[in-house]
């Protein structure tokens, strides 16, 4: 016997030479399909609707349905690129597309109702009568296709006075036995219920009796239809939970949405499980964990998962279903576990325990998202020992996923590290280790805020932390990380065991960094000067250096910081032409220098509104009336941040005294300069409060 390949149709052409033939026709195609271009790339609108004048042609109409229909995609894709049309212009449509009611065929009346769909939003109301009367013949058709579609299109339509004419039509199409006829009147009831409830709520029979038809998607739309015209009262919306409970829906997604409707309920009873219908809506939700669909099973676990009041043993069944999930072959069945699972391990961790083995293997789940939700779901819910097994294998993850999942990752290590602090040399490390790796400001920043908040709480790792966030700034390319990390430094740094090691990171940031930077660098090397004599000398050095700054803001801050320490060089930018004996000596700063170390009685923008208050009171009041914290107006500052009304009041007499005739430059900000520069240098009569201001004339 002849093989297949053998086998000739009498011309010598065997089957694999056949195959081979159609193969190179399909992709001699296939390269010709994607080198031709759009055929709606050149649309002009003026040409397209000069050519829908064919619709007045009835012998066109009802020979030539396709070229209708494409003639209306061109219109379609005209109004979707924005392209709007006049008033005359949709006039004219309309007219012409109310003679294409003519022809029978069903592919044209799909995009007539399409069409007419699409633009009866942006038309003028009076064309709307032009085709409700062709769509009104259409609802009352033989035909089921054009029943079902002319009850959409009119309940997109018409308003509330004209549903009364058409209201029995829909009536009788909610128990129709077409299944797409009554799911057709049921949504439409849903989009009428919005502009006439009135009216819909009349159809309640017919929509409990649509509630029983034998199809799936009718008892969907049914239920969701009977809950919105009864979601009002809520003794009836308990009744038909209770009722469609016992067992009368057979509809998964019907079953879904009564899932969510008895979530709700229970959710807003003040006695949750503890009530008689907390017990049932219990009992119902556990057996809808037996259902055939995986939907329903998943719609029923989530829901026991997410009950007020729900006590860990009984989230057993929930939490047994969502393991099972998770070796499920379907990707989304596996993502929905997962999310699933990652809310319950926020609450009450230990119930996902017995769930980690299946977890650890979703770590390599080709899902970037399924294997994220499987991390910080582990991260809740491991022990202190398997720490160390689940860094190492998320540090092969970590370069695979997207910033988004990164940050979601970095939350859980933080919330990890409190739980476990004894580990904090671990996972600090870690969170340095990504610190130091590609990624975006948001991602940079959560490791950042991850690590502060772990030396606020874990004293232990203050030093360690600090030392890696002054290596993560030498070589950062964000301003406002930088300028958070050096405030941070100048607070923390001080009190460390070994202060001096952080000069030089915070100095390299005024030789490298942009003036923003090279600000802050100044106001963190001043505060180290501030609270450590020992130093006072060397920083000083440093920060004569930067007198000279081509930015204004780096010169004001060191100029301000010299005067308060006491540096009598200040006017040299060098040290190296100072006398030996005069750089050793150690300097006696002001008793202001606690200006640079206490932070501002007020924040800049309420500071702001009182300095411009009490510019605008001064001209009307006494002219002699010193500027200090003390005369400040008090200020409530409307922005979102604002939790209380602010009042500046006394402040301790030890904190402020006069500086003397200070240069307008030495103003830290540029904002509060202007209005300090201005006042007066006598205090006001009657306050014994030595005053901050500056002496400047001008």
């Amino acid at each position: 016997m002849l093989s297949a390949d053998q086998v000739d149709d009498g011309g010598g052409l065997s089957i694999s030479s056949m195959v081979k033939e159609i193969q190179g026709l399909k992709d001699k195609f296939k390269r010709e399909d994607s080198d031709s271009p759009s055929p709606f790339a050149d649309l002009e609108k003026a040409t397209v609707l000069q050519e829908c004048r064919v619709f007045s042609d009835s012998k066109v109409v009802t020979e030539s349905p396709r070229k209708c229909s494409q003639l209306i995609t061109k219109l379609l894709h005209i109004v979707t690129q924005g392209d709007a049309m006049s008033s005359s212009e949709v006039t004219e449509v309309f007219f012409g597309v109310t003679k294409l009611f003519q022809s029978s065929d069903a592919s044209l009346r799909r995009m007539i109702y399409f069409f007419i769909k699409e633009v009866a939003e942006t038309c003028n109301p009076d064309d709307i009568i032009i085709v409700t009367s062709s769509l009104t013949k259409d609802m009352n058709s033989k035909e089921d296709l054009f029943r079902a579609n002319s009850i959409r299109v009119l309940a997109k339509m018409i308003d509330s006075t004209m549903l009364g004419a058409i209201e029995r039509y829909i009536k009788q199409a909610i128990v129709d036995k077409n299944v797409m006829v009554a799911s057709s009147a049921l949504v439409a009831g849903a989009h009428l219920i919005r502009g006439s409830p009135d009216v819909v709520r009349r159809w309640v029979n017919e929509v409990q009796e649509a509630l029983n038809s034998p199809s799936d998607m009718v008892q969907f739309h049914a239920l969701s239809l009977l809950y919105e015209i009864k979601q009002r009262d809520r003794l009836a919306i308990s009744k038909l939970v209770a009722q469609l409970t016992r067992g009368s829906i057979s509809s998964p997604l019907a079953t879904c949405l009564l899932i969510r409707y008895i979530t709700t309920i229970v959710s807003s009873d003040s006695g949750a499980l503890t009530s008689a219908t907390g017990r049932a809506a219990y009992q119902f939700l556990e057996l809808s964990l037996r259902h055939r669909s995986e939907a329903v099973i998943y719609e029923a676990a989530k829901a026991l998962c997410s009950l007020p009041g729900i006590e860990e043993r009984d989230l057993g069944p929930a939490v047994a279903v969502l393991q099972l999930f998770l070796s499920s072959p379907k990707s989304s069945l596996r993502l929905a576990a997962m999310r699933a699972l990652s809310t319950v391990a926020i609450a009450k961790p230990a119930a996902v325990i017995k769930c980690n083995d299946d977890m650890e293997s979703l770590i390599t789940d080709s899902n970037r998202s399924i294997a994220t939700f499987a991390i910080t779901t582990l991260l809740k819910t491991g022990s202190e020992s398997s720490v160390d097994r689940l860094m190492k294998q998320i540090s092969s993850f970590m370069n695979e996923i997207a910033d988004e999942f990164k940050i979601v990752v970095v939350t859980a290590i933080r919330e990890l590290c409190l739980k476990y602090p004894l580990k904090h040399r671990i996972l600090v490390g870690f969170l340095a280790n990504f610190l130091r790796e590609e990624g975006g400001f948001d991602f940079k920043k959560a490791i950042v805020d991850a690590i502060i908040a772990l030396m606020c709480v874990i004293p232990e790792t203050k030093e360690s932390s600090l030392f890696h966030l002054c290596e993560f700034i030498e070589d950062c390319e964000f301003t406002a990380l930088s300028t958070q990390i050096l405030h941070l430094v100048g607070v923390v740094g001080p009190t460390t065991i070994a202060p001096a090691r952080y000069i030089r990171f915070v100095y390299n940031r005024v030789i490298l960094e942009n003036a923003a930077v090279r600000a802050a660098a100044i106001t963190t090397l001043s505060k180290f000067a501030a609270q450590l004599p020992a130093l006072r000398v060397s920083v000083s050095v440093l920060l004569r250096r930067s007198l000279r700054d081509e930015d204004d803001e780096v010169r004001d801050r060191a100029t301000l910081a010299l005067r308060l320490l006491g540096d009598k060089n200040k006017d040299r930018p060098s040290s190296s032409d100072l006398p030996l004996d005069s750089r050793s000596s150690e300097q006696a700063p002001l008793p202001e220098v606690q200006l640079l170390l206490e932070p501002l009685a007020l924040p800049f923008p309420q500071l702001e509104l009182a300095l411009r208050q009490f510019e605008a009171t001064r001209g009307h009041e006494d002219d002699d009336i010193a500027l200090t914290l003390a005369t400040l107006p008090a200020v409530k500052d409307h922005g979102p941040r604002a939790q209380t009304i602010v009042r500046l009041l006394c402040v301790p007499c030890e904190s402020y005294c006069y500086l003397g005739r200070v240069d307008r430059s030495c103003a830290t900000d540029v904002r509060a300069k202007r209005h300090f520069c201005r006042a007066s240098q006598s205090p006001r009569a009657g306050c014994t409060r030595p005053s901050l201001f500056i002496n400047d004339p001008a």
